[in-house]
Formats: C-alpha cells, sequence, structure tokens
C-alpha cells in the first residue's frame, strides 16, 4: 500500500496526517528519509488514504503542487546545518520564483502613511532590480510591495500564513495579480486557519528564501521585529527604513542590533548592489 503514494502533494498531505507537526515531520525525514512518510501512511485506515488521495487530486486540478525537504526541487536556501526550516512548502503559480533571488519586506499591517510610501518605493526599487519580493499577504505593508512589484513588471512570492484552502486573491489584487509573475507558498496543511503562531512561523520563509530582509516599520514587539531578529540569527542582511525623528522603535530596535539603515531608494539599491549588479539606479527621492 505504501508504494502508492508517490506524488508530492500526496505525500506532504500524508506527512502531516501521520507525523503531524513540522517538527516531526522533519525529523522523520532526516532519519529515515521520504521513504518513512510512505511506511507510516501504512498506519492510516483506508478512508483516511481515501480523503488524502482525493484532496491531493483537487489540489492539483486548482494548480497547487508541493515541494517536500528531501527531494531535489526543495530550495537549498530553506536548509540550514542539514536541517529544513520548514519540511513543506505547498504552491501556486511560477514555481521559478521559489528559487529566484528575492529580497524580503515585512512591516506593519497599520501602516503609517510615511510607512506605506516607503513600502512602495522600497517594491519598485526591489523589482528595478530584478530581484523578486517575498512577504506576507495581511494588508499594510505586505500588500503594497506585493503590488508595487506587479505595477512595475516585476515578480513577487506571497506567503500565506494559513493553509491554501483558504486562499483567495483580494480584491485590491484582482487587477493586477499575474501568475506568471507570481508565486503563492503555504507550509501549512491546507485545512489550517489564521493563528497568530502561524503568523509569525511563516516568517522564516519571507526571509529564508530572501537574499535580504527590508524592514519598513517595526513596534517594540511583534511579528516583523521577530522577522528581523529572525533574519539576522539565519545570517540573512537586514535593511531598516530610517525615518529620522520619525523612526518607530522597533526600526530602532534592529538599527541598534547591527541592522543597515536605509533612508531612500537610491540607499536601497547602493545596499542591494552585492546581491544584484548592473540595474539602473532609481534615484534618491526621499522615502518619507
Amino acid at each position: 500500500m505504501t508504494s502508492t503514494i508517490q506524488n508530492s502533494v500526496s505525500l506532504a498531505l500524508t506527512a502531516f496526517a501521520t507525523f503531524r507537526t513540522p517538527g516531526k515531520i522533519a525529523n522523520a525525514i532526516r532519519s529515515g528519509g521520504l521513504e518513512s512518510i510512505r511506511a507510516a501512511a501504512s498506519e492510516l485506515d483506508e478512508i483516511t488514504l481515501g480523503d488524502i488521495e482525493s484532496k491531493a487530486r483537487s489540489m492539483e486540478s486548482l494548480g497547487i503542487g508541493a515541494v517536500i525537504f528531501g527531494q531535489d526541487d526543495f530550495p537549498v536556501s530553506l536548509v540550514q546545518n542539514g536541517k529544513p526550516l520548514m519540511p513543506i512548502i505547498f504552491y501556486k503559480g511560477n514555481k521559478g520564483l521559489l528559487y529566484a533571488d528575492g529580497v524580503g519586506m515585512c512591516g506593519s499591517r497599520n501602516v503609517s502613511p510615511q510607512g506605506l510610501a516607503a513600502a512602495e518605493r522600497c517594491g519598485v526599487a526591489v523589482s528595478n532590480r530584478n530581484l523578486t519580493i517575498v512577504s506576507g499577504y495581511a494588508k499594510g505593508v505586505d500588500t503594497a510591495t506585493h503590488l508595487a512589484a506587479l505595477r512595475s513588471g516585476g515578480s513577487t512570492v506571497i506567503v500565506l500564513a494559513e493553509g491554501f484552502d483558504f486562499f483567495r486573491i483580494k480584491r485590491e489584487f484582482a487587477s493586477d495579480f499575474d501568475p506568471e509573475r507570481t508565486l503563492v507558498l503555504s507550509q501549512f496543511a491546507p485545512s489550517q486557519t489564521w493563528q497568530a503562531h502561524a503568523a509569525m512561523a511563516r516568517n522564516a520563509i519571507i526571509f529564508g528564501l530572501s537574499n535580504a530582509l527590508v524592514v519598513i516599520e517595526a513596534g517594540d514587539r511583534g511579528g516583523t521585529l521577530a522577522a528581523g531578529h529572525g533574519a539576522m540569527k539565519l545570517g540573512r542582511p537586514v535593511l531598516v527604513v530610517d525615518f529620522g525623528e520619525r523612526t518607530p522603535e522597533g526600526n530602532k530596535i534592529l538599527l541598534g542590533a547591527g541592522a543597515l539603515p536605509i533612508s531612500s531608494p537610491k540607499s536601497l539599491q547602493d545596499a542591494l548592489s552585492r546581491i544584484s549588479e548592473g540595474a539602473p539606479p532609481v534615484g534618491d527621492v526621499p522615502l518619507f
């Protein structure tokens, strides 16, 4: 029975059904390879196995695929010291963007007007470097940076904080969403609802896939600040918008911890020059 579980979506769903948590899935694969998932499937009843295959067919019909730690197409940038930052990623859209040079963007949902302007200009600056934007799917900074990329001809990766069962193209994206220039990712089982801890966990994809992380606005606690610290711990350069006297407290904390300040699209371009060379500068237009 275990040999019938071959395609990636079925295998990913089986992993969640048998091992439940990402940590246990990763440990099983590290100790026994992908065969450990197929072997564990033998403990599942026929009804559960049938449900898995039905769900896999449904997801595939919607264009959803999966990459699993241990497969050749799992991104090496998401593996550190032999351990995956997350063992399974479901995806929809241009899979090639999973391996493209990217820049993570993060910031507040309730972004200030100065932060919103900065997010849009940073998004354009990154796209003009032919780099892919990687961000969440929340209102505020996430939405502003994705749309800046799409509207300037660039590409973007949307990282969900929930399972694919809940993904919809939001109204703000309706006229700009381009599946050829967009990739949607989720590290969670399809039925998982939005939860605060999941929103924090998905940050690992954002800075893990990125060559650098740009922080627009961070509070003195919360997900954006945690993302900045997480990126630093992983060894990713963290670039933080410096608004002078109006710089948010979380930005100051990250700058004090060693993040690099940026204050204009040109300074962002200069900071990214070690990642991508040859793109023309966009000028020293103030971010705020």
